[in-house]
């Protein structure tokens, strides 16, 4: 079991209707263009953790291994939908990718590492391989973190053509020499109300396997928490039922940040990292 000290539930409530006054208008154009800030520390009754067979990566991180070694910024691209983005969370700093940025640097302060997030609410899968190009090859990043599967499965999407787009983004994202990690649906209670959500599950895990790439396993790792660890939805899922919250996406990131760490720390990822590739 891996397990990690955890941030409070952000109490605030999210999607609150405000007044749209041009100072909520201005404060919204600041946040979003603002750097991602730390959130702060406080007590928490719930531990972050995960049985280490869903939180550990089972690929070594190459790409990613060299450049720590070698002490050279590494650069980190999310893409995904609307829970890469962060729906749900109370700011732009609560996304997992935030969360993901501070994480790794509290682990790695002498790098200098970016977190880029490339999420879009609503996209699917090839909405998503059709900003490759911009949102994500044209940064030139050492590790890309896939989350996928969620929208095609709201939307009632046969399986079948979501394996062939899978693939294809699969081979895209490897073809640019980057360490890739998917990342599947979350375990909440809208996706679950879909007859297509195991399928997806294993479509995703199956085709890590196949393309001898990294899964982050969300959506055991999610079902875990309530059905093993016995915690709320409210917990970690926001009041509409299936965006995470401040917690869920703090310890994702907290999960996947360790999962990172050992892959890229661990003695073959090591010795790759000083021979070519």
């Amino acid at each position: 079991m891996v397990a990690l000290a955890m941030l409070a539930p952000a109490r605030a409530e999210v999607g609150a209707a405000q007044p749209m006054t041009p100072a909520v208008l201005a404060a919204a154009a600041l946040a979003v263009s603002a750097p991602p800030a730390a959130v702060p520390p406080r007590a928490s009754p719930f531990a972050c953790s995960a049985p280490a067979e869903f939180a550990n990566l089972n690929y070594p991180l190459r790409h990613t291994a060299r450049r720590l070694a070698n002490g050279e910024p590494l650069t980190i691209v999310a893409i995904g939908s609307s829970s890469t983005a962060g729906a749900g969370a109370s700011s732009p700093a609560a996304s997992y990718p935030s969360r993901l940025a501070v994480e790794l640097e509290q682990r790695f302060p002498a790098h200098g590492i970016t977190v880029l997030n490339r999420g879009v609410n609503g996209e699917e899968t090839e909405d998503m391989m059709a900003r490759f190009q911009t949102g994500v090859i044209a940064e030139h990043p050492q590790l890309v973190l896939w989350q996928v599967g969620t929208n095609s499965v709201l939307r009632d999407h046969p399986l079948a053509p979501h394996s062939v787009q899978l693939h294809e983004g699969i081979e895209q994202l490897k073809a640019t020499g980057a360490d890739v990690v998917l990342i599947d649906p979350q375990y909440a209670p809208k996706v679950l109300a879909k007859s297509e959500t195991s399928g997806m599950v294993e479509q995703i895990a199956r085709a890590a396997k196949e393309q001898n790439i990294d899964l982050f396993r969300r959506f055991a790792i999610m079902r875990d928490w309530y059905e093993v660890q016995h915690l709320g939805f409210d917990v970690f899922v926001s009041p509409d039922g299936l965006h995470m919250n401040d917690w869920g996406y703090a310890c994702w990131a907290k999960l996947l940040a360790s999962g990172i760490v050992e892959a890229a720390t661990r003695p073959i990822a090591s010795a790759a990292a000083h021979s070519p590739h």
